[in-house]
């Protein structure tokens, strides 16, 4: 689906700007977190742009900016959960939405939850992701207004950097291009100012005495490996809401677009429709042998070097990695920054293919570690889903410099082939169930 132009509503004399896309049924209302930009859903190769499809085709989504972020007029003040909920109402009138869904993301979960309890004419469904009622509950009960002060402060000072990715998307914090994407999007979302107004107003958000009077069928979702909102917290909301459904997810961040992108949007269609277009049952699998690569110390080392040196020697790194994969009848989907995520159709030549790379690798002077894991990947255009991508990169996270590690069950479909291998140990992998027993591949 493709997203119209931005357009205005009016709630006094703010103006508020939100987006189109698709003209089916139901309507679907994004309700952003702490800070959101429009336009941003368009940026080259950004992580949501697909999110409007993955939500069904016929559905007709909406994407706005709060007062104080984005396209939308700026604040001077703390503006209360009321006058949000206002903003809220007059981008519904605008945009003509009835009674539509409601999806409150993180912290637009409150104002959410406030607006479905106000006006339950004017919202069919509910859905809360990484949310939470009382903000004091996200930090310690220790804490001072001074404290809570100066966190704030610290925020602000690295805004405009992509500091956050540590934060909201941890498992990309060391990918240089998504943290350079999130540093725009930043400067993008708010001015430094208008963010510390937000961020002073949402360590004030409480609305868990309005939890048990919802009547709006709701839908809870969380990633159990949230490090912004502690799962706990998604539960308990849940539990407190009349009815809610809830449903927690074992890998990702608490940015919506890291984990199993297909499964959420999936489950949240089906809550609202009855049915799932798009859910994982459409996606075209395969079963493929996935391998991921890094750079040992590819920060250090690019503060050693310099910029210049060190992007050629990326260069190096990059034109090294398309021909070996190339050679070795492998597809290679996406560099990482200072790594490459490459599929094969054969087990065998995965292995071969991440030795003959690391060792090329070594000869330019950068060591390289490298994981494989074998299993059903989806096939979502140019990039690729599943456990079992979860699984390789959760693989190479325990390599060592110079070292290639594979899972059990490749070990096992390439009996014969010539292979060495040598018992690492078991593993618990972060997100995965029981433990994984890891070997080190040579040849």
């Amino acid at each position: 689906m493709s997203g119209g132009r931005v357009r205005y509503a009016s709630n006094g004399t703010v103006r508020l700007a939100y987006r189109i896309w698709g003209d089916g049924d139901p309507t679907l209302v994004w309700v952003p977190g702490w800070i959101s930009n429009v336009d941003a859903w368009d940026l080259p190769d950004s992580p949501f742009a697909s999110f409007p499809e993955l939500l069904g085709e016929q559905t007709r989504f909406i994407a706005w900016d709060k007062r104080g972020t984005g396209l939308s007029d700026p604040v001077t003040r703390v503006p209360p959960l009321d006058e949000r909920m206002d903003d809220l109402h007059a981008v519904l009138d605008a945009a003509e939405a009835e009674c539509p869904a409601i999806f409150g993301i993180s912290e637009g979960g409150p104002m959410s939850i406030l607006f479905a309890a106000t006006y339950p004419e004017r919202v069919s469904h509910l859905v809360l992701y990484g949310g939470f009622a009382r903000a004091a509950d996200m930090r310690p009960p220790d804490w001072t207004q001074e404290m809570i002060e100066a966190r704030i402060a610290q925020r602000v000072k690295g805004w405009g950097n992509g500091d956050m990715m540590k934060l909201v998307a941890a498992s990309q914090a060391q990918d240089k291009a998504a943290v350079a994407l999130l540093a725009k999007f930043e400067r993008l979302a708010s001015s430094p100012g208008s963010l510390k107004t937000v961020l002073l107003l949402n360590g004030q958000i409480d609305v868990s005495a309005i939890l048990p009077t919802l009547q709006i069928p709701t839908l809870v979702v969380h990633r159990r490996t949230d490090a912004i909102v502690p799962v706990a917290l998604g539960s308990k909301m849940a539990a407190q809401i009349p009815g809610a459904r809830y449903i927690e997810y074992p890998d990702g961040d608490h940015a919506f677009w890291t984990g199993d992108i297909d499964t959420m949007p999936g489950d949240v269609e089906e809550f609202i429709t009855g049915h799932r277009d798009n859910g994982p049952a459409e996606l075209e699998r395969i079963l493929a042998t996935v391998m991921f690569t890094d750079i040992v110390d590819s920060t250090r080392r690019a503060a050693e070097m310099g910029d210049q040196r060190w992007r050629g020697l990326l260069d190096n790194h990059d034109h090294l990695a398309r021909q070996i994969i190339d050679k070795h009848r492998g597809s290679l989907v996406k560099n990482t920054g200072d790594g490459v995520l490459a599929t094969f159709d054969g087990p065998g030549r995965a292995i071969r293919c991440a030795l003959a790379f690391s060792t090329a690798a070594q000869q330019i002077g950068l060591p390289l570690r490298a994981g494989l894991h074998t299993g059903e990947i989806e096939l979502r255009g140019r990039d690729i889903g599943g456990i079992a991508v979860h699984a390789a990169a959760r693989v190479m996270a325990q390599s060592g410099s110079n070292e290639v590690l594979v899972s059990r069950v490749v070990t096992d479909l390439v009996a014969g082939a010539g292979l060495k291998f040598s018992d690492r140990g078991s593993y618990e992998l972060k997100g995965l169930p029981g433990r994984w027993e890891l070997f080190a591949a040579s040849q």
